[in-house]
């Protein structure tokens, strides 16, 4: 049950880079670091050529739950003997016994009439 809060309530990041229509890399909870390939900016404001950027990136967040109906202080008659009665059955379950009980010990063991692993077996000669 604490998995399946810890995991409700958690928030996840998937980020991908796509070199034109491929998956490169994913990654979660950080950005992914791209293939080399992305545009790079001009350093001049001079005459330059542009080509348009192969590579694009994509963000997927998953976000969890934030309000969680924690109400322990307004439990019903009814609630309240379930807890009290699980928690008593729980703690009783483990309890040892006396003594070793054995149910075998008054039993004889059956007679063997044959030895039955010679009765299956082949041998090679």
């Amino acid at each position: 049950m604490a998995f399946v809060v810890l995991f409700s309530t958690m928030s996840f990041t998937f980020n991908m880079h796509y070199c034109g229509d491929t998956l490169v890399e994913t990654a979660i909870f950080n950005k992914a670091r791209g293939c080399g390939m992305e545009k790079e900016i001009p350093s001049a404001d001079g005459c330059s050529i542009t080509k348009k950027n192969c590579c694009d990136e994509e963000q997927l967040v998953i976000d969890g739950q934030d309000e969680l109906q924690l109400q322990v202080d307004k439990n019903s008659f009814e609630q309240q003997i379930f807890i009290a009665s699980f928690v008593y059955t729980y703690i009783n379950l483990f309890e040892g016994l006396e003594k070793k009980v054995s149910s075998y010990e008054e039993y004889k063991p059956p007679l063997v009439i044959r030895q039955l692993y010679k009765i299956g077996e082949t041998y090679l000669i």
